[in-house]
């Protein structure tokens, strides 16, 4: 998107509503977008969250987003315009918008600012809020781990943050465990949302003989080019994410993780119309119902997807964490002794392939 066109769209968005203040009513609840919301994965499943604000407050808010915003200089520019336009807080929903957050944050103390799967609160008007992803792809690698047959799994892969290793990893270990012969082909995307580009990285490890896909990238592009695989007489199952991606059902989409959002973006902005929004780090999970498994279909075996309810309700209840050692590190070097749990702190900062993962992480 030329920035122009960004920026007329911003501009209209802010003269389209007064300038506001906290304490007033409606409350103006503002969204950044890293891509369009009909993506059908992450930004889709953020906007439906923002509609579940509008259905859970009703005139008491009026939200207004910004969609397909690059990271960088550009989301900057929307961030502000957007603070311009009245916004009381505003989501900023891609780990790229996080500098730019802070920058803008400065500049609007009033402002309450929430900035999702960063760690930079730099000002007290600045919150961060992610998702224990890494939960539900220990569910995802088991189920593929026993669906593979040629055991080799493929994992298009966005950015190298520690987010994305924490899922690259999550999946490997337990694929491997339940199928210690699985290997794990990692594509490096470097990008978020780029439908192509995702696509001719799930048509080339289906050409190096991958036949279970999963993605950190927000398109329905590599479910498709499964599909299309499948239709030429392949075999290749994936799994949903971000949101479920239920068109794909039964296959080659045979479960997906969901980020489900809106409970989290109805807390904040009710805290802001109480007056007691604070700065805070949140970082839930499956018992939390922000990471939601989606239904596991009759592709996979029953005895299989017994395997997979039963982790999801251990995790649930906590007597069952994904990183639990022993585990090393792709070196050989011990990370986790045995029943040792990784430490949040470890996990917000992992830049290491776990041992059995080839390749290197790129800079």
């Amino acid at each position: 998107m030329k920035f122009t066109t960004l920026l007329a769209g911003v501009l209209s968005l802010g003269l389209a509503v007064p300038v506001a203040a906290d304490g007033h009513d409606p409350v103006k609840v503002g969204f950044i977008y890293v891509g369009p919301i009909g993506d059908g994965g992450w930004t889709y499943q953020h906007d439906q969250g923002r509609l579940a604000v509008e259905e859970h407050f009703g005139d008491k808010v009026e939200t207004v987003f910004q969609e397909s915003v690059p990271e960088g200089a550009d989301a900057e520019r929307a961030i502000t315009q957007m603070a311009l336009g009245g916004a009381d807080i505003i989501f900023t929903t891609s780990f790229g918008y996080m500098d730019p957050t802070n920058a803008v944050a400065a500049k609007f103390p009033d402002v309450k600012f929430e900035h999702a799967t960063g760690f930079k609160r730099e000002h007290p008007n600045v919150s961060t809020y992610d998702a224990r992803f890494y939960e539900g792809r220990a569910v995802l690698g088991t189920i593929a781990g026993h669906l593979t047959e040629t055991n080799k799994i493929g994992y298009i892969a966005s950015f190298p943050i520690p987010e994305v290793i924490q899922g690259i990893n999550s999946t490997y270990l337990h694929a491997s465990k339940v199928n210690p012969d699985v290997e794990m082909v990692v594509t490096w995307a470097y990008t978020w949302f780029d439908p192509a580009k995702e696509a001719d990285a799930a048509r080339a490890m289906i050409d190096q003989g991958v036949d279970i896909i999963l993605q950190h990238t927000d398109s329905t592009a590599p479910q498709a080019a499964a599909q299309e695989a499948n239709e030429n007489g392949g075999r290749v199952f994936t799994f949903g994410q971000a949101s479920d991606m239920a068109q794909f059902k039964p296959t080659p989409r045979v479960a997906s993780i969901i980020d489900e959002w809106s409970p989290y973006y109805i807390d904040r902005v009710q805290a802001v119309i109480d007056g007691t929004w604070e700065q805070q780090a949140s970082w839930g999970g499956m018992a939390e119902g922000e990471v939601v498994i989606g239904e596991i279909t009759d592709a996979v075996p029953a005895e299989v997807k017994a395997e997979a309810e039963q982790m999801i309700a251990d995790i649930k209840s906590g007597d069952y964490h994904p990183f639990t050692g022993p585990i090393s590190k792709q070196d050989g070097s011990a990370w986790l002794e045995e029943g040792e749990v990784a430490e949040d702190g470890e996990l917000l900062g992992m830049d290491f392939y776990v041992e059995g993962i080839e390749g290197e992480i790129p800079n």
